[in-house]
């Protein structure tokens, strides 16, 4: 193994840069070249089925039937004449992974040969296997059938000669085995919640789009050097290793030059991502060495997240061109910054208004103030939930630890917001309101009017942060699909505008007035929503004691968070909101459990592995060499003095060694033997705490000795690339 890892630190070092021929063209003329967008629809549909889908599209109603057929001969001759051979189903199964299963244009003519056909069957509804994807107990395993249908809010695309057409997943008896599924329903959900509340500012509204801007960071490593890590190759991170004398303390890679090798592939993936309608726009180096970031331009939620999983696909792709691969792991190198995914969230109206966004009187501003004070109070009552939503094995390991936000979900709006809210929480109505025939309501303190520009410094402590025009939710990983987290917040918001409404027409029926029931309303969630408003450090100890104090979910066990699914308060927000039902809201836990398990299993079968297999025989060894040496000592100069002080360095490295060599081999030992015991569990909950509880904690107490052994066994001999060599050959 050591010669293997001087070998492909070798090969990785003779690696160079790929050069990449962009397009002549610029980006605008091939944007979305493999993407079936509006401009190929227009083209290749007849005239009434393309008015009858971009009909659908925009009124968020389902394509009537009659025109599949149509859709499809469209979509199919687009595809073949951009050499498309086969097509299949890209959807979105609960394994934080997209999935496809592709099949050929082709049938029988009746004379022997085959004809090109793809109808609008095929295209509304195509039967993969529902059995082997995780479904919560949904399904029985024996019971194979599964759907899969067409989301016309997600233009179909070509990748690799493949139309892909994006799609739901159901059950046979209806139930949804996706992301997608529940946060369509979720943004249908928030939809008419938001609409029906920004009508009391505007009647005109007819529709409430929620946006989407994600961060996508990630790691790069040389791919002769991953390959020799059989941990980053089976798991994703390191199981072990030491970190390197530098490391990122220096602060000298964020925003630094990008090395020649990144930067090619970058062009290459830059290139691929608008030929596919991805519309990236930034990209930097980012904190720690090899971790860069790509972000881009905001998009209507379900397709910024579809374009998300797209890009991670084709990220791996590209970045094998380069001799790289791309670690989407949330934590693949201890001792250096993690990489997450800030999901940045708002919501605009069919008219042009970001609901986020300060307006130019007092009229505007209070629509926005109804807005930030509803999405708190959301955030407020559904902390737990959030957390859960973005909890797993991987990002745990990032989460509260001083380089993400804290695993306790709270809101920071800056000085100026909260000073805003303050004053409305603390002015009485006949000081607050003016009402005339002409604007309605009117707020009497000024500063409302002068929210134009963000003026606010920003905390990165904070999980959920209100930007200026948005709110960023910082918490979810750089692995997840966009879609947990996402159907989680609309959710919650929906119902909570629900609420707000129907707190609004309560008063209204008590003879108040529209303008007066509103600012009551906004009053007293103000007040109540007060303990999710935190501008201070999210990381120190005081504000864990603080949080617990107001009441805030402080569980830092990722199985036992995901109890917040199941919680009275979330089945019935789930259910009322008609995103999720009790049962699957169940299956899902069932899933989020089994995965849990199964990413602790196998770490823990990876590290017992490489422990006995690999680093123990190395120490022993090394040990060995350094007995010889001390024998040779002893047989050139005898009990002499001077043999005692030539050999005290080695007899003490041979004692430190062999007791790291047992303490490894015992708690490896100990490890399967807590493994075996949570095996016998059969309830999935239980299990995933036993996993947490009694095998995760030996992950880091056999590093930990590992890590030591690197240091004293001799270079030469170890034998997995060093985090020296994963992080700085680039």
């Amino acid at each position: 193994m050591s010669s293997l890892r001087f070998k492909v630190v070798e090969e990785a070092f003779d690696h160079t840069a790929v050069p990449v021929e962009i397009p002549k063209e610029r980006p605008n003329e091939y944007y979305g070249k493999q993407v079936f967008n509006r401009q190929k629809m227009f083209e290749y549909l007849p005239r009434e089925t393309f008015e009858a889908l971009v009909n659908a599209v925009e009124n968020k109603e389902p394509l009537p039937r009659q025109y599949a057929d149509s859709v499809a001969t469209g979509l199919k001759q687009w595809a073949i004449d951009n050499g498309a051979r086969h097509y299949t189903h890209w959807f979105q199964p609960l394994t934080e992974t997209t999935a496809e299963k592709h099949d050929g244009f082709i049938e029988h003519d009746g004379k022997g040969g085959v004809i090109e056909s793809f109808t609008g069957k095929l295209l509304v509804q195509q039967e993969p296997d529902a059995s082997s994807f995780p479904n919560g107990g949904i399904r029985n395993t024996f019971e194979a059938r599964g759907y899969s249908a067409w989301d016309i809010s997600s233009p179909a695309f070509i990748m690799d000669n493949t139309l892909c057409i994006p799609t739901v997943f159901i059950s046979y008896t209806g139930e949804s085995l996706d992301y997608k599924t529940p946060l369509l329903r979720a943004l249908s959900a928030v939809d008419k919640a938001a609409t029906a509340v920004a009508n009391y500012f505007d009647p005109n509204v007819k529709h409430v789009d929620s946006y989407l801007g994600w961060e996508q960071e990630y790691f790069l490593v040389d791919e002769a050097l991953y390959s020799a890590r059989p941990d980053l190759v089976m798991t994703g991170r390191t199981l072990m290793g030491h970190e390197s004398a530098k490391n990122q303390q220096l602060d000298d890679h964020y925003f630094g030059a990008i090395p020649s090798r990144v930067q090619e592939f970058m062009k290459d993936l830059e290139t691929e991502c608008y030929k596919l309608g991805i519309p990236v726009k930034t990209r930097h180096n980012e904190v720690a060495p090899n971790q860069f970031e790509l972000a881009p331009i905001y998009e209507e939620c379900n397709l910024a997240n579809d374009h998300n999983q797209l890009l991670m696909s084709v990220m791996k792709r590209v970045s094998r061109r380069h001799n790289f691969r791309v670690l989407l792991h949330e934590k693949p190198f201890m001792g250096v910054n993690g990489s997450g995914k800030h999901c940045n969230w708002s919501m605009g109206t069919d008219t042009g208004i970001n609901l986020f966004s300060p307006g130019k009187d007092r009229e505007d501003n209070l629509r926005f103030i109804t807005f930030v004070v509803n999405s708190l109070m959301a955030v407020y009552k559904y902390n737990a939930l959030l957390k859960a939503s973005i909890a797993s094995a991987t990002n745990a390991h990032r989460l509260g630890a001083n380089e993400a936000p804290p695993a306790i979900i709270s809101t920071f709006l800056g000085t100026q917001i909260s000073d805003i809210l303050d004053k409305f929480e603390n002015s009485s109505i006949e000081d607050a309101i003016e009402v005339d025939d002409k604007k309605g309501l009117h707020l009497g303190f000024g500063q409302i009017p002068e929210l134009l520009l963000d003026n606010t410094d920003r905390n990165r402590t904070s999980p959920f942060a209100f930007t200026g025009n948005r709110f960023e939710f910082r918490a979810p990983g750089s692995s997840v699909n966009c879609g947990s987290a996402m159907l989680a917040l609309n959710s919650a918001v929906a119902y909570q505008l629900q609420q707000f409404k129907k707190d609004v027409e309560a008063l209204q029926a008590e003879g108040k007035s529209k303008e007066v029931a509103i600012f009551k309303v906004l009053k007293a969630y103000i007040k109540e929503s007060k303990p999710i408003r935190f501008d201070g450090n999210g990381y120190s100890d005081e504000w864990k004691e603080e949080a617990a104090k107001r009441g805030l979910d402080c569980q830092n066990s990722v199985p036992l968070q995901y109890d917040a699914y199941l919680k009275p308060e979330s089945i019935e927000m789930f259910t009322s909101t008609g995103v999720l039902t009790q049962k699957e809201l169940e299956a899902r836990n069932e899933v989020k459990w089994e995965v849990y398990i199964k990413k602790v299993q196998i770490e823990a079968r990876v590290l017992g592995d490489l422990s006995l297999n690999h680093i123990i025989p190395v120490a022993v060894r090394y040990q060995s060499v350094l007995l010889d040496n001390i024998a040779k000592l002893k047989e050139t100069f005898g009990d002499d003095p001077e043999f005692r002080d030539m050999s005290e360095e080695p007899r003490r490295l041979v004692r430190k060694i062999a007791g790291h060599i047992c303490a490894v081999t015992k708690k490896v030992d100990e490890m399967v033997e807590a493994r075996k015991k949570a095996n016998r569990l059969t309830d999935m909950r239980e299990k995933a705490i036993a996993y947490h509880d009694s095998v995760a904690p030996y992950l880091d107490e056999i590093r930990d000795h590992i890590d030591d052994l690197e240091l004293m066994v001799d270079n030469q001999m170890w034998p997995l690339p060093k985090y020296r060599e994963l992080l700085f050959i680039r």
